[in-house]
C-alpha cells in the first residue's frame, strides 16, 4: 500500500512558503507561540522537508539545521538539530510525523552528520523514543512550552 503522503526536500520557494504555512497552523496558531520567535535567521540556512497530501497540499514539515548553526545549538560538531516538525492535526495519526524525521535522519546522514538532536516538547517524548531518540539533561521551557533534549545517534 503506498503512503497517502509524500515527502521530499523543499528546494523551491513555494514549498518553503508551504513549509512555513504549516508551522504557522501548528505553532502560531494552535499552540499560540508568538510568530516574532517561530521564525529565526535559522531559517535561510536550514535543509526544510515537506510532506504533501494526494493532492499536493502541505500537510507536514520540520528543519534541519547543520553546521555552524547546528553546532551552536547542540554544543557538537557533526551533530544535526532536528526542529519546527509541525503536523496540520488533520494529517495526525497516519506516520507523516515519523516519515518526516526519517527524512531529515536522511538527509542529516547525506550531509555526513553522525546523530540528530532535537528539544521535544514534553507531551510528544514518547514518539520521538519510538523513532530511537533518548532524552538527556534537565526539562527546559521554549515559547512557554515544556521540552527535553534529546539525541539519537544515526547508524552509516
Amino acid at each position: 500500500m503506498t503512503a497517502p503522503y509524500g515527502i521530499r526536500v523543499a528546494r523551491s520557494e513555494a514549498d518553503r512558503a508551504a513549509c512555513f504555512a504549516v508551522r504557522t497552523e501548528v505553532f502560531v496558531v494552535e499552540q499560540r507561540v508568538p510568530e516574532s520567535i517561530e521564525y529565526d535567521a535559522y531559517d535561510a540556512g536550514a535543509v526544510h522537508v515537506l510532506a504533501v497530501d494526494r493532492d499536493g497540499s502541505p500537510i507536514g514539515t520540520g528543519r534541519l539545521l547543520h553546521g555552524a548553526p547546528a553546532e551552536a545549538k547542540t554544543g557538537s560538531a557533526g551533530v544535526g538539530s532536528l526542529g519546527r516538525l509541525a503536523v496540520l492535526r488533520s494529517a495526525r495519526g497516519t506516520g507523516v510525523g515519523a516519515a518526516l524525521v526519517r527524512a531529515i535522519e536522511a538527509e542529516a546522514a547525506r550531509l555526513g552528520l553522525t546523530a540528530v538532536d532535537l528539544g521535544a516538547q514534553v507531551h510528544a517524548l514518547g514518539f520521538y523514543e519510538a523513532l530511537g531518540y533518548v532524552a538527556y539533561g534537565p526539562e527546559f521551557e521554549e515559547a512557554g512550552i515544556a521540552h527535553r533534549a534529546m539525541r539519537r545517534t544515526l547508524t552509516p
